[in-house]
């Protein structure tokens, strides 16, 4: 049967260097990375210059990161939800938009090697990529491709438990501040005080981003060694009570050693701890 107007359906395809979640998310990397090896960055230059706050960009950003971090409890809230960041995508000025993103792009092809800068491995990639295709969708996309795109979104924004939004949102925020910090505290100079196994930990997490599995092996190795650093501070410290904690430290040093998946936020976890094995030496005895 002919159905007017189908010879027409098309379905949008995906584009990294389009995609304003994954290029932002890729250049905080290459900051983090540039941090880490003490060389001025780029990206960061790159970060300030074009994701300004009133810029279209920035307000696509936002949206961006909206579908990605928010939760909702209810099946109707997340879909009203996805709706309005649905609206607010269209309220953009589209040819600014444009013209501001072809200006990213042209500034990150100038400045790095697109291959390398495109390679890294994205944790949410099918989210991001459903999130541009939806937002790139007309009145002639198939459809069935908007259902597919719109249901990944969908079922990322639904909390699969209501008490679970708080948690997330934590977890989200300690991710944020993770990523925020490595960009802000280049400026205050606060990486001078970060310890060497601060600094070796960060490094494995920004160049193990490819490969979970050494990052895997390198957060059970130094768990395990902070263990004993642990243990061994934990017998000079005059405190009782002090004591107590750091052995519950301890056990939790032993889950994250054992832990079959490293996320994000055990990274943070780890620096943490490294920073109180900091503070111990200064006190015991």
């Amino acid at each position: 049967m002919y159905i007017k107007g189908a010879e027409h359906m098309t379905r949008v395809k995906h584009s990294k260097f389009k995609n304003t979640g994954l290029l932002f998310e890729l250049l905080v990397r290459q900051v983090a990375s540039d941090v880490m090896n003490g060389v001025e960055s780029t990206a960061l230059r790159l970060i300030k210059r074009h994701f300004k706050n009133d810029s279209e960009l920035s307000k696509e950003l936002k949206l961006y990161r909206s579908l990605s971090e928010e939760k909702f409890s209810t099946e109707k809230k997340a879909d009203l939800f996805v709706d309005a960041c649905i609206q607010s995508r269209n309220r953009l000025q589209e040819s600014v938009l444009r013209r501001e993103k072809y200006n990213l792009i042209k500034d990150i092809k100038k400045s790095f090697i697109t291959e390398s800068f495109l390679k890294s491995r994205i944790k949410n990639y099918k989210l991001q990529a459903s999130i541009y295709k939806l937002f790139e969708s007309s009145e002639f996309e198939d459809p069935k491709a908007v259902v597919a795109n719109r249901y990944v979104i969908l079922d990322n924004v639904l909390s699969p438990k209501k008490l679970a939004k708080k948690q997330i949102v934590n977890e989200n925020k300690d991710i944020r501040i993770l990523a925020s910090k490595l960009m802000i505290d280049k400026f205050n100079k606060k990486y001078s005080n970060l310890s060497v196994n601060q600094r070796k930990m960060l490094r494995e997490y920004i160049n193990s981003v490819t490969n979970t599995v050494t990052l895997k092996e390198y957060m059970k190795s130094e768990s395990y060694k902070l263990i004993k650093e642990m243990t061994r501070l934990r017998n000079t410290v005059p405190n009782k009570i002090l004591r107590i904690k750091l052995n519950e430290v301890t056990n939790l040093l032993k889950e994250l050693g054992d832990r079959h998946i490293v996320k994000d936020k055990d990274v943070l976890t780890m620096l943490r701890y490294y920073e109180l094995a900091k503070e111990l030496k200064k006190i015991k005895g």
